[in-house]
């Protein structure tokens, strides 16, 4: 899910925020070449900030939101093992990705980071704070994939591509459907209003999801990601990612949309009650990509988290 990199190669105030390009090169960590892209005209003086993306999306997820911000922080983005343009090196679960990051971060910066997570990426971005408390200097999450008690649509498709044998075979017919047939539900399971999208989003995002069918490692990649959320949700109460939570002591800023499909909103308040440290922004009209469909809110709200950080 994300923006699609031959998409406008420039940058520039001429161009939409959507469909400027970011710089990318690789950057050997933990014994792969993983795909990295840097925030452009962000100044080195700048807090360091991560971006990390959800299962089945990529470093592009963050082109506007990392733009908006890059007065603020200096970004990367990576493309984690198994998406984007990194490929599958191992398995590509929570604590897989958490090492990566970790190591990554201890290559690339010398400070503590502001951390951004989506979805999967939200899940990770617990577990690493929990971890390394001195490698985070706080956390976004928008709807991060934190067990949830109450079953769902969602929750039985992650069930049914996690189960051995199944879930290629669920993967695979679906990837059999017609291009467009899959587009539209794309859609309509990721965004609140599809119909909302600037032009150049949605083209982007088209043009990202056929460059990802032809990836040879896509179907295993979510496979093991949704194999590590149903065990994360499965895990006892002392080894959960609400256990992580509550060891979380730099600010957080919870991101939640009322139309996301895959992420129920009604846990926010939970979540909100498990952070020792918590702001919580509510987007009724937002899908399950906040930093795509409503970048300006987002930044705004993170904005006004610093700036209360530095002021306590």
């Amino acid at each position: 899910m994300g923006f699609v990199e031959s998409y406008g190669a420039v940058t520039g105030t001429g161009v939409p925020l959507g469909a400027q390009e970011w710089p990318a090169r690789t950057v050997s960590v933990a014994g792969m070449d993983l795909h990295v892209r840097d925030v452009p005209g962000a100044a080195k003086s700048l807090p360091a900030a991560l971006y990390v993306h959800g299962l089945g999306g990529s470093s592009l997820n963050w082109t506007a939101l990392g733009l908006l911000l890059n007065d603020t922080v200096r970004g990367i983005a990576p493309d984690l093992p198994g998406f984007g343009r990194t490929p599958l090196s191992g398995a590509a679960g929570i604590n897989e990705q958490t090492d990566v990051l970790t190591e990554l971060m201890e290559r690339e910066f010398d400070q503590p980071v502001h951390v951004f997570g989506n979805s999967m990426g939200g899940a990770t971005s617990v577990a690493l704070a929990a971890r390394r408390p001195d490698l985070v200097a706080s956390l976004t999450l928008i709807s991060p994939a934190l067990p949830h008690p109450r079953a769902s649509a969602s929750a039985l498709w992650f069930t049914a591509v996690a189960t051995p044998r199944l879930g290629k075979v669920v993967l695979e017919r679906t990837r059999r459907l017609p291009f467009d047939r899959r587009f539209q539900a794309s859609l309509a399971m990721v965004f609140g209003d599809p119909r909302s999208l600037p032009p150049e989003v949605r083209a982007a995002y088209e043009a990202e999801l056929r460059r990802r069918d032809t990836d040879p490692w896509v179907l295993q990649a979510t496979v093991d990601g949704a194999r590590s959320i149903l065990r994360s949700s499965l895990a006892p109460p002392r080894r959960s990612l609400w256990a992580d939570a509550a060891r979380v002591e730099c600010p957080v800023l919870l991101i939640y949309g009322g139309k996301d499909r895959l992420v129920d909103a009604r846990i926010r308040t939970k979540a909100q009650r498990a952070f020792p440290n918590a702001r919580l922004l509510y987007l009724p009209h937002s899908g399950h990509v906040a930093q795509m469909e409503h970048p300006e809110q987002v930044e705004r709200a993170f904005r006004q988290l610093i700036a209360r950080s530095s002021h306590s």
